[in-house]
């Protein structure tokens, strides 16, 4: 409903700015027709100026009889009449054109039309006389709130006809049509100043008698918002359908790293499980109770941890320090005084976060892949330097290497991508094998 809401009303900003746009320069053309017709008046030759008395028929149409005989009647017609509120007996100081006539028709006797009137009956004539009712800025609210509403309207329906994915081309062809209705209708309701009951009122367009400029100008309103508003309707879809393809992008690469954490979370508890069964019937057939049952201790500590952290994303590297150190002593109970665990982390890094369950698999590698003996002891190093954790320990190739499948340092890197965004550094030397993980600072 909230995105509906926000919709709706970015639609009505849109066509109440396209109103504005349509109306805005055709409001200039009574000023500017105004101060041009006060400029011709400045600056015309009084010479051409006639004077005449003006007669209207019944019909409303009239002609002016000039005082000079040598000059014929001027035609006058009934929508200057009207609009210029002229009346029977009016003597007239005004300007003529000639009307326009066919190439080789050959007319005759075809009269002088009124272009201008400078004075009538000694006063000076102003057009302010054809906004005197309704005034301007009724003229502007009721032009700007209609088309404003119209703009709406075919806003709406393009949209809607947009809006539905995979309709067939006739639906389009039908939510077209009933757009070119609305506008049709729009031009045939559209209000326009008009002479009606002896005076200048905003009417409906088929209620007037409109000239050509004041159709051409109302025709030519409709179909710029016509395409227009089907213009910005292409638009406005467009992006919501790119919003919409993001979005269930997110959707999707979430749902996709969930899985693949998941998986990753698989293949390592089984991994861990295994070694510490094997390890534990190593007790077992040693008859060694009292360490067997410390081992089983620490074994379902470790557990424990994996059950509660094994959903979680990231904990605190504190947390994750006291499970290695649990899952350490599982291996140093196995390879006495042979092997050896240094921990340098400096207390201010234990509220640090880092994802579950790293370094786990690390420890387990350094175990398996190097040769672990009295003479050749083997030393683990963790420790912390400038927030990033480093787990060292020296390559001690076995003679007889045990085949690796990469896939516990593999899942280490993906999952700390995956979580963090982040790649670890590994290095590889001939002499030592370094793992460093960059921590996350605690928010504040």
């Amino acid at each position: 409903m909230k995105k509906f809401k926000s919709s709706i009303g970015v639609h009505l900003i849109v066509a109440v700015a396209l109103s504005l746009v349509i109306n805005f320069s055709y409001l200039l053309v009574p000023i500017i027709t105004d101060q041009g017709v006060r400029q011709r008046g400045t600056h015309q030759d009084e010479s051409e100026h006639s004077v005449g008395v003006l007669h209207i028929s019944p019909d409303l149409h009239g002609y002016i009889i000039c005082e000079c005989e040598q000059r014929d009647s001027t035609y006058v017609s009934g929508w200057q009449v009207r609009t210029f509120k002229l009346q029977e007996g009016d003597t007239l100081k005004f300007t003529t054109k000639q009307p326009q006539m066919n190439a080789g028709s050959g007319l005759r006797g075809v009269h002088p039309r009124l272009d201008d009137v400078v004075m009538r009956n000694g006063e000076k004539f102003s057009l302010d006389v054809i906004y005197d009712s309704p005034s301007r800025t009724v003229e502007f609210i009721w032009q700007i709130a209609y088309y404003a509403v119209i703009a709406f309207v075919l806003i709406y329906i393009f949209i809607s006809g947009r809006r539905r994915e995979g309709v067939s081309i006739w639906v389009s062809l039908m939510y077209l049509l009933v757009a070119v209705g609305v506008a049709s209708l729009a031009l045939y309701c559209a209000p326009v100043v008009a002479f009606k009951d002896g005076m200048m009122r905003i009417v409906f367009f088929f209620e007037s008698q409109p000239h050509d400029n004041v159709y051409f100008v109302v025709l030519t309103k409709i179909l710029f918002m016509l395409v227009v508003s089907a213009l910005y309707a292409f638009v406005y879809t467009l992006m919501q359908q790119r919003q919409r393809f993001v979005l269930e992008n997110e959707r999707l690469k979430n749902e996709n790293l969930s899985t693949r954490y998941n998986m990753l979370m698989g293949q390592i508890n089984p991994h861990f499980f295994f070694n510490s069964l094997n390890s534990l019937a190593m007790l077992i057939r040693e008859k060694d109770d009292e360490r067997a049952l410390e081992y089983i201790d620490q074994l379902s500590y470790t557990f424990r941890y994996i059950i509660q952290n094994g959903q979680s994303e990231v904990t605190t590297l504190k947390s994750e320090l006291e499970f290695a150190e649990a899952y350490a002593y599982l291996f140093k109970i196995r390879y006495a005084d042979k092997l050896f665990f240094d921990f340098d982390i400096e207390p201010r890094y234990h509220k640090w976060t880092l994802p579950a369950l790293s370094l786990q698999p690390l420890i387990g590698n350094a175990v398996k892949h190097n040769s672990i003996t009295t003479k050749n002891p083997l030393h683990v190093s963790i420790r912390v330097r400038e927030g990033v954790l480093e787990i060292e320990n020296p390559k001690h190739p076995k003679l007889d290497v045990e085949p690796s499948t990469g896939i516990g340092l593999v899942n280490l890197s993906s999952r700390w991508e995956i979580i963090t965004g982040r790649k670890i550094e590994v290095v590889d030397e001939d002499d030592r094998f370094i793992v460093r993980l960059p921590l996350e600072q605690p928010k504040a």
